[in-house]
């Protein structure tokens, strides 16, 4: 019986699809840990998580197969064991698998039990349950592997405490979500509290697609009490020293580093920084270009590409018309000053003379609206995407979570682009993220230190300046009192008339509720964007476009 175990926790930010990469980064954290028993990697680590329905291509599978077999035998020289994520192809199903890879060969294997179907996950679509586990033997102990949603109940833990499991690891693909830190946490409490077992909780880092990975890997000994704890967002290789206690001869992991967590709004800067760099580097983009407008949302897009890429690698454009403001055009040149990044001028009259002629004897008898003011977001999107087809950079969206879930974006003009930082950000959190930026760096950021954005940028009344003297509170509430309700209809499900019982105005309610639900057409033709909350506009929320109901 051995009595003392060294584990190496491996927090990578795996790529899907990218197999070689991924195993490269797998050997390269077994040999920054020589000294170490075993090495731990997360869910899914050698094809990247989550994969959806590239999983479903035998090709990916078979090329799994074969790096699992590679690194089982890299293992053959006596040095440290992996645990190692990949889909297993076994009698017709296919599983989420986990592989302990000892002494050159593949010696054991645990299969996901409990898919997760919600939200973002829909993993029953692609995998197959596997049975209730039991323990690994690794090296004289014996070692239970519930895999990321396995411990989100106490059924698999519970089977694996009575199976014989000594010690607890939970490999995880868990996106970031505003709040989770602590709720990963309780449910981990929960189950060292129900088995009376220590336990690692693993998780990945990095951006993929529209989901971030935070880490915050941590260690629960079986009192409970915290031994460890990883920063969110980086990537990093903890090692962990363990030692057999007590009668019972039960593990315990020996005291290590607590690092400390972001707080809200930092954790929700990171994850759009992370989600942004790791889709621009991923997609092999050379930088992104974006309309600063002089605006609080263009401002805060610009200063969160500057940190994530870095000022060579963002392009602004100020795209004026003739209703922009001085303030506007002042705000915009000071930005890209503060950010040290290219600002071009491009001005849009020509082009809306030029729609006006031409649009005349069409429109002839009829009075100007927004069909005017969408033309001119139209030009923009228009201007911007010709300089990103003709040079190469992608285009970053500006518009926030409020204005998306109410509509009040043009389709085809403001809304093109190719990703959006802001796409699960609701205004009144943009307004604290700028503050926030303003007086703090970003700890992730290769950005400049001090404020991005001059203080009028936040103190300013919103406005799209699409017509004389237009702000955003000329047809929507204020943002407070907007976004109260969205929060409430978009992120916890509540009907127009909880809200209406709470005393907000019926006709306000009941008019956002319509509005929201006929935006949904909008939000389906959205670019990308980094999930924050937890029911973004894309894989969490799927309503139907053609929607007559309505709940007041």
């Amino acid at each position: 019986m051995s009595t003392t175990l060294a584990i190496a926790l491996a927090q990578l930010n795996a790529s899907v699809g990218d197999l070689g990469a991924n195993a490269a980064a797998i050997l390269a954290a077994r040999a920054q840990a020589p000294a170490a028993d075993l090495i731990v990697t997360p869910e899914l680590s050698v094809i990247g998580y989550p994969p959806e329905d590239l999983v479903l291509k035998p090709a990916l599978v078979a090329a799994a197969a074969h790096h699992i077999e590679q690194l089982a035998a890299a293992t053959a020289d006596g040095g440290p064991a992996l645990l190692v994520g990949a889909p297993l192809a076994e009698n017709g199903k296919l599983h989420n698998a986990m592989f302990l890879l000892d002494a050159g060969k593949i010696a054991g294997i645990t299969r996901k039990h409990d898919l997760p179907n919600y939200g973002t996950f829909d993993e029953k679509r692609v995998f197959s349950a596997g049975p209730l586990p039991g323990p690994l033997a690794f090296r004289g102990t014996r070692i239970g592997v519930p895999v990321c949603e396995d411990m989100w109940s106490a059924d698999v833990t519970e089977c694996l405490a009575e199976t014989g499991a000594e010690l607890l690891i939970v490999p995880n693909g868990s996106p970031y979500e505003v709040g989770k830190d602590d709720r990963r946490l309780g449910l981990a409490v929960a189950r060292v509290t129900e088995t009376g077992l220590p336990l690692v909780y693993l998780n990945r880092v990095g951006g993929q697609d529209e989901l971030v990975f935070d880490g915050a890997s941590f260690v629960l000994n079986a009192d409970r009490t915290l031994a460890l704890q990883m920063p969110d967002w980086d990537e990093q290789i903890a090692i962990t020293n363990w030692t057999r206690h007590g009668f019972n001869h039960n593990w315990a992991c020996e005291q290590g580093s607590l690092a400390a967590q972001d707080e809200d709004p930092a954790d929700i800067y990171h994850a759009m920084l992370l989600g942004l760099r790791d889709y621009v580097n991923r997609n092999r983009f050379p930088g992104v270009i974006l309309g600063l407008s002089g605006g609080i949302d263009s401002a805060l897009s610009a200063a969160v590409a500057v940190d994530a890429l870095g000022a060579d690698r963002v392009w602004c454009v100020m795209m004026p018309s003739p209703y922009t403001s001085a303030d506007s055009l002042e705000d915009a040149a000071e930005c890209a000053r503060l950010l040290g990044v290219r600002l071009d001028t491009v001005g849009i009259q020509p082009a809306m003379a030029a729609f006006t002629d031409m649009l005349a004897p069409l429109f002839a008898g009829k009075a100007p609206d927004t069909t005017e003011e969408n033309i001119q977001s139209r030009i923009r999107g228009l201007s911007l995407m010709a300089l990103s087809n003709k040079f190469g950079p992608m285009l970053l969206t500006t518009g926030n979570k409020s204005e998306m879930s109410v509509g009040y974006a043009t389709i085809y003009g403001d809304m093109a682009g190719g990703f959006s930082v802001l796409k699960d950000v609701y205004k009144t959190t943009v307004f604290k993220l700028c503050e926030w930026r303003n007086r703090n760096h970003p700890r992730l950021s290769i950005g400049p230190k001090g404020p991005v954005m001059p203080q009028r940028v936040i103190d300013k009344p919103p406005t799209a300046e699409l017509r004389d003297n237009q702000k955003d509170a000329d047809s929507l509430p204020p943002y407070d009192i907007l976004d109260r309700i969205l929060m409430a209809l978009v992120e916890n499900e509540h009907s127009a008339s909880d809200l209406i019982a709470q005393g907000l105005d019926p006709a306000m309610v009941t008019r956002i509720e319509r509005l929201l639900y006929i935006a949904e057409y909008k939000r389906r033709q959205a670019p990308p964007g980094v999930k924050i909350g937890k029911r973004n506009f894309g894989r969490d929320r799927r309503y139907p476009i053609t929607n007559a109901f309505r709940t007041a």
